[in-house]
């Protein structure tokens, strides 16, 4: 088995088992989509054959995908996304604002998130452009209804620079390092 559909199908087992779990169901799980895993041909019926095998919710499973994904055969990706919606997969565009980021294209796509790069989120502080770029791509998302989601948020500064412009979602070492899933405290992740 590929470590792609290694990492979902484990992704989607631990879906399942939280699923299970009252205090736990509510959780969500992204993964992320490689653009070569996400062209294969077969990739919507390894998807929905995964969720069907482990009974994992469809709603609770976000895919990760980068913008250099729609650089070619982009109607085919929409499609694929598309497919995927119907069975309640839900998807985020990572690394915003770092590849071709389409306007055009991006209001074509059935997403729910933007995640906003960690090298702007950075600098965002010490770097007037890249609070700019961070402020519009907030503005951007809540105007086309998508949740934001800032990455590489390190310091308290940065999160509550990125709270008084309405980011409310973050992730970064400020909140955890790497860890284990059964190191997860449940407050932490409830």
């Amino acid at each position: 088995m590929a470590i792609g559909a290694w990492v979902l199908e484990s992704a989607c087992r631990q879906l399942a088992a939280w699923a299970a779990d009252p205090a736990r169901r509510h959780l969500t799980l992204a993964v992320n989509v490689s653009p070569r895993q996400f062209r294969e041909v077969d990739f919507v019926e390894r998807v929905v054959a995964i969720l069907d095998a482990t009974r994992a919710p469809a709603e609770r499973l976000k895919l990760e995908v980068t913008e250099s994904l729609f650089l070619e055969e982009r109607d085919e990706a929409r499609a694929k996304m598309l497919r995927l919606r119907e069975r309640g997969v839900r998807f985020s565009l990572d690394d915003f604002g770092t590849g071709y980021s389409s306007l055009s294209y991006i209001k074509r796509l059935p997403l729910d998130q933007l995640k906003i790069d960690q090298s702007f989120v950075r600098d965002l502080l010490v770097d007037e452009a890249s609070a700019a770029i961070v402020a519009s791509i907030i503005a951007l998302a809540r105007s086309l209804e998508l949740e934001v989601i800032a990455e590489g948020v390190e310091t308290e500064a940065q999160r509550d620079w990125l709270i008084a412009h309405d980011c409310h979602a973050f992730q970064g070492y400020l909140f955890s390092r790497p860890l284990p899933l059964e190191q997860l405290p449940l407050s932490r992740i409830a």
